[in-house]
């Protein structure tokens, strides 16, 4: 699935991986204080502010109470849903 811009999920996480990879490896390497990986943007993630059925932010493993997100910047709302939705674990 892929956007006007030809933006895939599978692009969009496979660069967020890459990302934090890179900044951990260097952060171990020469930083003293931990290091903070670049993160998504709502648009690139098409993030948006009601769930998609039950697919919601609370309820996904990147969330980070109470409107934060691992992966994508800016205020995210519990209610909220993107592309990178990863449902917690039962």
């Amino acid at each position: 699935m892929t956007d006007k811009q030809g933006i895939s999920r599978r692009k969009v996480l496979s660069v967020a991986a890459g990302a934090a990879g890179a900044v951990s490896g260097a952060a171990i390497v020469s930083a003293p204080t931990p290091a903070k990986a670049a993160k998504a943007s709502q648009k690139s993630v098409k993030y948006q502010d009601t769930p998609k059925g039950d697919a919601r932010c609370d309820n996904c493993s990147l969330f980070e109470a109470p409107n934060s997100c691992k992966t994508v910047e800016g205020t995210i709302s519990p209610e909220g849903w993107c592309m990178v939705y990863a449902k917690k674990p039962a």
